[in-house]
């Protein structure tokens, strides 16, 4: 597997993210390894908080999370997915499919030797930690999600489908603004992603807003991860918008990043269609302590089919971020980090 490094003074001097690179080869599933970075704060005998980030950012995004946790006497952990932030980042679009990225992470935590996980993850960090947790649950004692979900394509049928592939090939692709106001529009009213796709299928509500997403991160010449975290965050200074940017100094290193909206599975007959909701058996027989913690800004909420589904949410106080958007971590992060102290205050 061909993969490129993002050059290390691309970080150098980064606003409030002053944590020393640790790395970790793992298996590339085609004979070879690829290189993970990852944050590693706090005492290395302590419980491990373990942070999975989404897309387009990288474990800079739990920058303001961090030193509570570890002032609170945690040890923080938080990777970089492939493809982002100091990561190895394969040059083939194709490499970067669901399947590998559960395949990668699984490994990394297999390499580090991880147990008794209270996982935090957000946004793709989500699916792909979900699905390793279905797959090896003794490793886990706890979870908080934010604004997140494992889609399996429940309730949309074949007939659906293609009403949907036809609208998503007709869906223009947006520059950043524009895709900036199209993501906005009624987003609050819309309800999750799967809910948006079976409104849509019938006729109802039009074009899911992410529709526009997945197209401009596809094949707009205008992706430009930095640029839209500017404007999708309360607030972003030009340092952290550098941040922000700092692992895509090019087109060449954006394949991950471009890649992960198209592989939500939204239809029936997707590849991953199978281990989702296999994954999802699985999650309804998870008793370990569960929590929802998303925000009252987000698009695509999908807390209570968790909360309904999941035995281990049932009598947990879930709660709703307050004046944040979808990457929780990053509006709230003092916030967010003080849910997770108390839940696990709670849930000895």
């Amino acid at each position: 597997m061909r993969v490129m490094r993002t050059p290390d003074d691309r970080f150098e001097d980064l606003v409030d993210f002053p944590y020393s690179p640790n790395y970790q080869e793992i298996d590339d599933g085609e004979g070879g390894t690829l290189r993970m970075h990852y944050v590693d704060e706090g005492p290395s005998d302590a419980p491990i908080i373990f942070c999975l980030h989404g897309q387009p950012v990288w474990s800079y995004s739990f920058r303001k999370m961090i030193p509570p946790l570890t002032s609170a006497g945690y040890r923080v952990i938080a990777p970089d997915i492939v493809g982002f932030g100091r990561s190895d980042k394969p040059i083939e679009p194709g490499d970067y499919t669901f399947a590998n990225h559960v395949r990668w992470m699984h490994d990394f935590v297999r390499r580090l030797s991880l147990t008794g996980i209270t996982m935090v993850c957000q946004d793709w960090g989500g699916p792909i930690g979900l699905r390793i947790l279905a797959a090896d649950p003794d490793r886990f004692a706890r979870v908080v999600i934010s604004n997140t979900g494992l889609a399996d394509a429940r309730n949309v049928s074949m007939e659906m489908a293609s009403k949907l592939r036809a609208l998503l090939a007709s869906t223009p692709v947006l520059g950043t603004v524009d895709v900036n106001a199209a993501m906005r529009e009624n987003l609050t009213e819309r309800g999750g992603f799967q809910d948006q796709a079976k409104n849509a299928a019938n006729g109802i509500d039009g074009r899911p807003p992410f529709m526009y997403w997945i197209r401009h991160c596809a094949e707009s010449d205008d992706f430009n991860p930095g640029e839209i975290m500017s404007l999708w965050l309360n607030s972003c200074s030009e340092e952290e918008k550098r941040g922000y940017s700092a692992p895509f100094p090019s087109e060449e290193y954006k394949q991950g990043a471009r890649r992960f909206p198209s592989l939500i599975p939204l239809f029936p007959d997707n590849v991953e269609v199978p281990a989702n909701r296999k994954a999802w058996e699985q999650l309804r027989t998870f008793d370990k302590p569960f929590l929802t913690a998303f925000s009252d800004g987000d698009p695509g909420a999908m807390d209570l089919q968790f909360q309904q589904e999941v035995p281990g949410a049932a009598g947990q106080a879930h709660v709703t971020i307050k004046n944040a958007m979808h990457y929780t971590q990053d509006d709230q992060g003092g916030a967010l980090a003080q849910v997770v102290i108390d839940f696990v205050a709670r849930n000895p």
